[in-house]
């Protein structure tokens, strides 16, 4: 199996983190790994606390999964910190496999899951390492600074983002009005990934699904290209079959089957 890494933080619920990274992995046939940045405890209706491992910590699962068992693509998530920020900048920099930066900043719940202060290091020192890097629209205004309203604010978000040094760009468009559809732009075109909207609370960890599967698509060697549209169709699909788990906002369904896609 090819291996692929994921350095994200732990959902105890299953929805999001690690948690849907490894098993999104799985449905793409892909050998999953994890580096864990911060523990959360939280379920699909609160988020009550996050503990933010050490730096030193994080980089040591890294250099063991690197020591041993090398991925073919990783992708980050939730990283917490400044120091963890600075240190998975510091070690990718000797890369040689695709790296998606999913710059996960508040969760479903609204609580913070990276520091303020740590937003200027993952543009100035993180995304200029990233392969990909794949904000939703309130992530990409937050990043950039610029206000997204329309169809073409997308657009320069994302190239104001190419500009920050990622290679290739994927703005989300789940938080815009009507049926959603995410822009990417790879320095030369642009493309655009539309799905019908599905109605429906359940939509915990769809941010981490798509960055998993965009991942596990690149470790297997597709073009960013071909693997954005198959990671659309995979959230799509987690969506729409979600197990309708949770009081709150429940998670998608990870288990859904890759390869009808």
């Amino acid at each position: 199996m090819t291996p692929a890494l994921t350095i994200a933080g732990s959902d105890p619920s299953g929805g999001a983190g690690i948690q849907a990274d490894l098993k999104t992995f799985l449905q793409f046939g892909v050998y999953g790994e994890a580096a864990i940045t911060l523990l959360t405890v939280q379920n699909s209706q609160r988020l009550s606390s996050v503990h933010v491992l050490p730096a030193e910590l994080v980089r040591e699962q890294i250099a063991a999964v690197l020591e041993d068992i090398p991925p073919k693509a990783a992708k980050t998530g939730a990283l917490g910190s400044v120091e963890i920020v600075e240190t998975i900048a510091e070690i990718a920099e000797s890369f040689a496999f695709p790296l998606v930066v999913d710059p996960v900043l508040i969760g479903t719940q609204g609580s913070r899951l990276l520091e303020e202060d740590a937003v200027r290091v993952l543009t100035g020192r993180l995304i200029p390492r990233a392969t990909v890097v794949t904000p939703n629209i309130p992530e990409a205004e937050a990043l950039t600074g610029l206000r997204i309203l329309n169809a073409e604010d997308v657009r320069r978000a994302a190239v104001r983002l190419h500009e920050m040094g990622a290679r290739a760009v994927i703005v989300k468009g789940g938080h815009a009005e009507g049926d959603p559809t995410d822009v990417l732009f790879d320095g030369a075109a642009f493309h655009e990934f539309s799905s019908p909207r599905v109605e429906t609370r359940h939509t915990h960890g769809t941010g981490c699904t798509h960055s998993a599967a965009l991942t596990a698509c690149l470790a297997l060697g597709m073009s960013v290209t071909d693997a954005a549209a198959r990671a659309k169709r995979f959230v799509h699909a987690a969506i729409l079959s979600n197990p309708g788990l949770g009081q709150g906002r429940g998670p998608v369904n990870h288990g859904c089957y890759a390869e009808t896609l």
